[in-house]
C-alpha cells in the first residue's frame, strides 16, 4: 500500500514519518508537497508534525489554505484514513475536518518530554493493536496544545467514544497533574465522527522502534496498516 506524507514549507517530522511506514512498517511512502492538488493512489494521507509557515499568524491556519488540502479533504469525505500529528492536528482543526481549537499551553512555554496517554478507545482504525486503557508513553513537542471546544462538542466528543487518548500518568490514572498542556479534560487525540480522521498532539513516529528505547508508538501506525490490509481487498472487489 501507499502512504502519503505530507510535506508543507516548515515540516520537520515528515522524514520520520516516511521512516518509520517504510523502513519499520515496510510500506511504500509517497512525499507530497503542499502545492500538489491530488491525492490520488494513496491508501493513507499523514499531515506530519513540525511547524507549517513557520507558524506564522496561528498554528495551522496558513497550511489549511495549501491546494493539497482541498484533495484531502475530499479524500477524508470518501473515507479515506488520515492522521494528523501534533502540527497536522493544529491544521487538521484548521481545516474543519476536525471539531475544536488548540490553545497555547498553560505553562506559555514550549514542552518537549514524554508523556503518557491512555487508549479511551481500542476500536479504530489507529488503536486496534492497543487494548482499551492501554496506557502509552510517547513524546510531546509543541507550544499549542491545549485542545479546547465549547461543552456542546465536548458532549459529542464524549458520547460518540470520540476521545481517542486522554494524558494520564503511568498508572492510568487521568489527572490535572498529568495533563502537560492545560488540554480540556485532559484531550490528547480526537477522531471525526465517521472514525477515520485522527487528530493527536503526541508524536508515535518518534517512538516506533527498539533503538529508542521505546515502540508505543509503533503501536498506533502498524494499527493503521493493519486496517488498510484488511480494507484493501474489499475496495478492489467493489
Amino acid at each position: 500500500m501507499n502512504i502519503g506524507v505530507v510535506v508543507f514549507p516548515g515540516s520537520n517530522c515528515d522524514h520520520d514519518c516516511e521512516y518509520v511506514f517504510k523502513a519499520v512498517l515496510g510500506q511504500d511512502v509517497t512525499m507530497v508537497w503542499h502545492k500538489e492538488t491530488s491525492v490520488a493512489g494513496l491508501d493513507a494521507v499523514i499531515l506530519p508534525g513540525g511547524f507549517s509557515y513557520g507558524d506564522y499568524l496561528r498554528t495551522g491556519a496558513i497550511a489549511r489554505f495549501s491546494p493539497v488540502m482541498h484533495a484531502v479533504k475530499g479524500f477524508a469525505f470518501e473515507g479515506g484514513l488520515v492522521l494528523g500529528i501534533c502540527n497536522g492536528f493544529q491544521i487538521l482543526l484548521e481545516a474543519g475536518l476536525l471539531p475544536g481549537v488548540m490553545l497555547r499551553n498553560k505553562s506559555l512555554h514550549f514542552i518537549c518530554q514524554d508523556i503518557f496517554v491512555r487508549v479511551e478507545n481500542g476500536a479504530t482504525p489507529f488503536t486496534s493493536a492497543c487494548r482499551p486503557g492501554q496506557v502509552l508513553k510517547i513524546p510531546i513537542a509543541h507550544a499549542d496544545g491545549s485542545y479546547y471546544t465549547d461543552p456542546v462538542t465536548l458532549a459529542g466528543l464524549q458520547a460518540n467514544a470520540q476521545v481517542i487518548f486522554r494524558y494520564c500518568d503511568a498508572e492510568g490514572r487521568v489527572t490535572p497533574e498529568a495533563n502537560p498542556n492545560g488540554s480540556l479534560d485532559n484531550i490528547a487525540g480526537i477522531r471525526n465522527a465517521q472514525g477515520n480522521v485522527l487528530g493527536m498532539m503526541p508524536h508515535p513516529e518518534r517512538c516506533a522502534e527498539s533503538v529508542l528505547g521505546n515502540e508505543d508508538g509503533q503501536l498506533i501506525l502498524a494499527s493503521m496498516v493493519e486496517f488498510l490490509k484488511k480494507r484493501l481487498p474489499k475496495m478492489v472487489g467493489a
